[in-house]
């Protein structure tokens, strides 16, 4: 079945101009015209993925966002490329941290919104995050056929792409990865971003290890990257 790509964007000649290109890509692509018209997509359509505008009218690219993280169960949590206004760091590094896989700044090429689209599905598959099914480091337990985690026995809400660290700083046993490793790991040699992105994921997850106990479980290595630690984690 063709992998069906959820446009959403206000401005038409953007949407379908990047529609030609899905399609020319043998991907099924859907569009929709404002942030509401996208969230009822969402579950008419079940998309693999959204292409997503951040300024769209009556609710923003913020709020569909929100909407997906919301309603993840039900939705099986489509992976989400952000369009962005050139520059605009902090929209970037907000959607990162609501839970979207990728972000494209405009003005933009449609074959590389096509390449990053590919891509963000490449890694979120089950042979982005190699290994055993189940692994354990200090307080951690990662589960990739249930693609699961847990913290001191806690279940950890975690986005695919924070899985996908986690997973590969476990199966690092305690030993330090770069930013530029856990981008070979996580994104494949074929990410365009910043290498800062890693950064906003993993506060991220630490926000998250510190609720369930875990806080010191992940330490920042300065300039060398990160690691998780195989003794303590404990709660307190």
């Amino acid at each position: 079945m063709a992998t069906r790509v959820l446009v959403v964007d206000d401005d038409a000649a953007i949407s379908e101009l990047v529609a030609f290109h899905l399609r020319r890509a043998g991907m099924e692509p859907v569009v929709a015209a404002s942030g509401r018209e996208g969230m009822e997509a969402l579950h008419r359509e079940r998309p693999d993925i959204v292409v997503l505008d951040i300024m769209l009218p009556d609710a923003s690219g913020w709020d569909v966002c929100r909407h997906i993280r919301e309603q993840a169960s039900e939705l099986d949590r489509p992976a989400v490329i952000l369009l962005t206004a050139l520059g605009e760091e902090a929209d970037r590094v907000s959607g990162l941290e609501m839970g979207a896989d990728d972000y494209v700044t405009k003005p933009f090429s449609p074959r590389e919104l096509v390449a990053r689209v590919r891509a963000v599905l490449r890694r979120r598959g089950p042979a982005a995050a190699p290994g055993p099914d189940l692994a354990r480091l200090g307080p951690l337990t990662i589960d990739r056929r249930r693609v699961a985690a847990t913290a001191h026995g806690r279940p950890l809400t975690l986005t695919a792409t924070e899985f996908r660290i986690l997973a590969a700083l476990v199966a690092a046993g305690g030993q330090v990865l770069s930013r530029e490793q856990l981008l070979d790991a996580v994104w494949g040699a074929d990410f365009y971003g910043d290498r800062r992105t890693v950064d906003v994921h993993i506060r991220h997850i630490r926000s998250k290890l510190e609720a369930a106990g875990a806080g010191d479980a992940l330490e920042t290595v300065r300039g060398f990257g990160y690691r998780l630690r195989a003794t303590g984690g404990g709660e307190g």
